[in-house]
């Protein structure tokens, strides 16, 4: 129904691994945040959660580099993308970019406006703060003793509403198993990178309309984030106030607000 495909780029002396689908020609790309393991082996599933693009974009979800070195930057994550796209030959896409991943959207939009035609950028934030210093070294030491269950418990309860986590807290032991890191000491690498995000004094050189999407109950980027990025780019903003960071996830019509944005 989606047309899913994955697909690999070389880019210097690594690759970066994407997933395309949906039926349309305008392009979207998104961009995901931080998570545990990569998107290959996933093209179904992705295409399925977000399948609501697929009739009007032609939709691409690049995934990190696979080599990554210590002292990465959100930038130079950015970077990749932008070479990607280039390599695909694609510009003025929309563009959605989800926590760590709206910290890249922010850099590709100040870099190459060239590049993005509408921004989104869901529960993120453009400079850094104590609330995502103290998840962020709250991870980085689970994953290194090796701790997985912690790791995803401490990241369920940080992530997703009071609710949500009641639900399905039975499954941390499962979900441990399913999200345990491939690379542990990569997983740590990109965790670091998501502290290096400093747009903030850059916003108003991203000149395209943006939208920006976040949760009040953010624990891991702040609701104050949202606002902060909104009110710099004296732009349009929905906050849901009984969600948090996974609003993403738990919002059921968080996607239909971005196409109706992304179609005004």
């Amino acid at each position: 129904m989606y047309n899913p495909r994955e697909g690999s780029l070389d880019l210097q002396d690594t690759t970066l691994n994407y997933i395309t689908f949906g039926r349309g020609t305008k392009p979207l790309v998104l961009i995901q945040g931080l998570n545990t393991r990569g998107i290959h082996g996933f093209a179904f599933f992705i295409a399925h959660a977000y399948r609501l693009f697929a009739k009007d974009y032609k939709v691409y979800l690049f995934d990190r580099r696979a080599k990554v070195d210590k002292g990465l930057t959100v930038s130079d994550l950015a970077l990749d993308i932008e070479v990607a796209m280039d390599m695909l030959e694609i510009s003025k896409a929309d563009v959605i970019g989800v926590s760590q991943g709206g910290m890249i959207a922010q850099y590709m939009a100040i870099h190459r406006p060239d590049l993005v035609n509408k921004l989104v950028l869901a529960v993120t934030l453009s400079r850094n703060n104590p609330v995502l210093e103290e998840a962020i070294q709250t991870w980085i030491q689970y994953t290194q003793q090796g701790d997985i269950k912690n790791l995803v418990r401490d990241m369920m309860m940080r992530v997703y509403s009071e609710q949500y986590v009641n639900r399905y807290k039975s499954l941390i032991p499962l979900l441990a198993k399913l999200q345990q890191p491939k690379d542990k000491e990569r997983f740590i690498i990109l965790s670091e990178s998501c502290l290096t995000c400093d747009t903030y004094e850059q916003l108003e050189k991203i000149k395209c309309p943006v939208f920006v999407i976040g949760g009040q109950l953010d624990k891991v980027v702040t609701g104050q984030a949202s606002y902060e990025i909104a009110e710099k780019l004296d732009c349009r903003i929905y906050m849901y106030q009984d969600l948090g960071h996974a609003a993403y996830h738990e919002a059921k019509d968080f996607n239909l607000r971005i196409l109706n944005f992304m179609r005004a």
